[in-house]
Parts: C-alpha cells; sequence; structure tokens
C-alpha cells in the first residue's frame, strides 16, 4: 500500500472503503493480487452494467486492437465510429420512434451533460438552469452547479451561479405541497427571483442523491410544464440508463421524449470512457469545433459500444433485467423488515435498489460489514444514509442470491451490534441512576 500513501493524492476515496489490491475482474467478481475474491454489487459505479470484461466484448476490441484500428481520432470519420452511430440508430433509436442527433462532447458523464448546459443556453438564449435537490450531474463547475451535494459543491471553490434547485418528487414530505406547482408558482412569479429557465435536467432515479425514484406521473408533468414555457427538458441517464431499471433509457416507461439526454457510464459497456449528447435535430445549432474534446474519438470504446447493442437487439435482456430487479426488491424488503430496530426502508426500480436508514452510520457500517464478508457495496445520498445495490446487470441468479445472503448477514450483524449496546448503555444508565 505504500506507494499509494506516499504518492497519490489524499482526494482518493473508494479505496477507503475498500482497502485490498485489486489484480483481476471477471463477470461478478474481482480479485486482489492475494488472489482473494469479491463480489461485485457495485458495478463501477454503474459503468460496469455488463460485467467485467465481458467476452464478447472483449473478443471485439482485441480484434480491433490486434488489426491496428484506429484508437484515437478526435471527431474524424472512422469504421468504428460509423459503425457505433449504424447500430445505436437501428437498435436503438429507431424502434423507439426516437429522432437524435448525436453529439461527442468527450468522454465522460459530466462533459455530456456540460455539452448539454451550454446547447441549450445557445438555443433559447437564457441562462439559468433548474435542476432538483439530491441531483448529481457531475464535477466540472457547469455540473456541479446544477448537484445538490453540499460537500461536492464546496470542492468547485468559486460560486456556481446560473442555476436554480427545485424540489425532486418527494422532497416536501407535505403532501399538501406539489413540488410541480411550487416550481411553476416560483418561475412564473415576477418577485421570486426565479425566471423562465433555458433548461430543467433530471435523473429519474437519483442514483447517488439516495436511490430517489421519480414517479411516472410526476415526470410527465415535468415535461408538460416545460413544453407549456417553452424550457428545453433533459434526462441525464447516465447512471441509470443502459439498462440498469430495465428498459434501455430509464424514461421510456413514463412515456415521455425529453429533448436532451445525457449517456455515459455503461454506454461502452466495458468501462471504457465514452459519453454521448443525444439532442433532437432542430436543437442541433453549433457551429463547427464550438464544442469539443481531445477524446471525444475513443475508438476501442465504439468498438465496446457496437458490441453491447447486441444486448438490445430484442426485449429478453430487459425483460430479464426486470426479473432480476424485482428478485432484489423482494429480498431487500425481507432484510429490512427483518430488524424493524434499525428502521430500515427499501426504494429503487429495475437493478438500481437501496435499504434506506435513517440513523447516523447505519448503512455505512453494513457496508463495512459486507466487504468484510466479501461483497462490495457502496453507500449513496446527502448523509451516506442509503446502502446502495448495483449489480451487473448479467450477474446469475446464483450470484445474485449469494449478495443478497451476505448482504442479509451484514444488516444482522450491524443489528446485533446495536441492540448489545442499547442494552448495556441501557444498563449503565441504570446504574448510574441509582
Amino acid at each position: 500500500m505504500d506507494i499509494f500513501e506516499e504518492t497519490e493524492s489524499e482526494v482518493r476515496s473508494y479505496c477507503r472503503s475498500w482497502p485490498v489490491v485489486f489484480d483481476r475482474a471477471s463477470g461478478s467478481h474481482l480479485y486482489t493480487d492475494e488472489g482473494r475474491e469479491y463480489l461485485d454489487f457495485f458495478a463501477g459505479a454503474g459503468a460496469l452494467n455488463y460485467g467485467h470484461n465481458p467476452t464478447a466484448l472483449k473478443e471485439e476490441l482485441l480484434s480491433y486492437l490486434a488489426r491496428d484500428g484506429v484508437s484515437h481520432s478526435l471527431d474524424m470519420y472512422t469504421v468504428a465510429k460509423a459503425e457505433f452511430l449504424e447500430r445505436l440508430r437501428s437498435v436503438i433509436l429507431e424502434p423507439r420512434g426516437l429522432d437524435y442527433k448525436v453529439m461527442f462532447p468527450g468522454p465522460t458523464g459530466t462533459n455530456a451533460v456540460e455539452a448539454s448546459l451550454k446547447l441549450a443556453r445557445k438555443v433559447t438564449g437564457r441562462e439559468t438552469v433548474v435542476s432538483f435537490t439530491n441531483a448529481f450531474h457531475g464535477m466540472t463547475l457547469g455540473s456541479l452547479a446544477i448537484t445538490g451535494s453540499s460537500m461536492k459543491r464546496q470542492g468547485a471553490g468559486v460560486p456556481l451561479g446560473n442555476a436554480v434547485s427545485m424540489p425532486y418528487d418527494g422532497f416536501l414530505e407535505d403532501d399538501a405541497v406539489d413540488s410541480l406547482e411550487y416550481f411553476e408558482a416560483f418561475m412564473l412569479d415576477g418577485g421570486s427571483g426565479v425566471e423562465v429557465p433555458a433548461l430543467v435536467i433530471v435523473e429519474t432515479v437519483q442514483a447517488e442523491g439516495g436511490i430517489n425514484v421519480a414517479s411516472f406521473e410526476w415526470l410527465q408533468r415535468l415535461e408538460s410544464l416545460c413544453r407549456r414555457h417553452g424550457i428545453l427538458f433533459a434526462v441525464d441517464d447516465i447512471q441509470v440508463g443502459c439498462g440498469r431499471t430495465g428498459p434501455f433509457f430509464s424514461f421510456e416507461p413514463a412515456g415521455i421524449e425529453p429533448d436532451i439526454v445525457c449517456l455515459s457510464k455503461s454506454l461502452s459497456g466495458y468501462g471504457l470512457p465514452l459519453a454521448i449528447t443525444l439532442m433532437k435535430p432542430e436543437l442541433d445549432v453549433w457551429a463547427p469545433g464550438e464544442h469539443n474534446g481531445t477524446f471525444r474519438g475513443h475508438n476501442p470504446a465504439f468498438v465496446t459500444a457496437t458490441a453491447a447493442l447486441d444486448y438490445w437487439t430484442t426485449d429478453a435482456f430487459s425483460d430479464e433485467i426486470k426479473v432480476k430487479g424485482q428478485e432484489m426488491g423482494d429480498a431487500l424488503i425481507d432484510i429490512a423488515g427483518a430488524h424493524p430496530s434499525l428502521g430500515g426502508s427499501v426504494r429503487g426500480r429495475g437493478m438500481i435498489q437501496g435499504l434506506v436508514y435513517p440513523q447516523p452510520d447505519v448503512a455505512s457500517r453494513i457496508a463495512r460489514q459486507a466487504f468484510e464478508d466479501g461483497l462490495l457495496l457502496e453507500t449513496a445520498g446527502p448523509d451516506d444514509e442509503v446502502v446502495k445495490f448495483l449489480p451487473p446487470l448479467v450477474i446469475d441468479s446464483e450470484d445474485l442470491e449469494r449478495g443478497l445472503r451476505i448482504a442479509a448477514e451484514a444488516v444482522a450483524t450491524v443489528a446485533d451490534e446495536r441492540d448489545q449496546g442499547a442494552m448495556i448503555g441501557g444498563r449503565s444508565g441504570a446504574s448510574g441512576q441509582r
């Protein structure tokens, strides 16, 4: 570990939760340099929906590299890019009746978001962007301005402006207050300080924000609000797209059609950096080179992304995800219900699910115990109050059941420790009073 402690920046984070050195990975499994196996319910923060080193994608990638296929091309035309665009159009866009132009803004999710912000401001001539409480959209300045996390925002070091946060679906606990009526009232009242924005951007499921799920009805009403007031409407599908909730796009079941869609993470299918910003054709008003980036032509990622779309030629894979998601949800409800003293609940959609614990440090302790038992789980939410379940979509039934069993045992261990601590504390308090 010395090389990391001595040389790598203190900003590193995941390695502090999982202090081992990983060496190999296959499917739903990671292996350390000492040979210990871990079951992966983290999946590269959603970048490995098809697991580690999926065979079909690896074979395409190795074949491409072996023939000296172009690796780096900026935005030049290449065979790899043409094949990806053809496959995306024929397998994903046309069957869904979606007409989008494809922009390659740079290799990461925040690049896709930044491009959407710039484009909306250019098209509308307005500056403000509306996002939502507990949103996470990236770590560059524009994306941070529309991100809810105070800790991440503080890292900017400069004021973050031209953005307004509105309450997400369910954020306001008072049922008498409708979050979208609240938003519209602010926007239309000349004394609110909130003007009609250029763009509204939303995650259908807030992954980093705590697995908060927007209802389909709320999403439909949000789209309608945008249409009434001439606001561009964007969905950030970076973590919960590419099948994570069941369909390829998370917004499909809601019956909405965003003006702009941001995709990254599992788009390459192999963990290789790749991002795209989809936009309706009439919005494609860019001048050549007006938004660019050296690594927007990542051809090895085009190759694996093209191969990954083979999963989507029929509905079979989507149906399989829905079945596994139901199994996950049912198991987590049982886990939460088995230990009422922890006050746990479950939320999520498809194969992104969360165990929510309002008591401080419970979720983090469960994740630590799971790691000791051979399972990788991360936490989410503004106070790390959610244990986040994000296994590869291709995980087999045996590994899914085993991971859920390990999680159940970890929750039981933490519950027992808390109950024992409460008993000891109670006895000490009683003795002190006597």
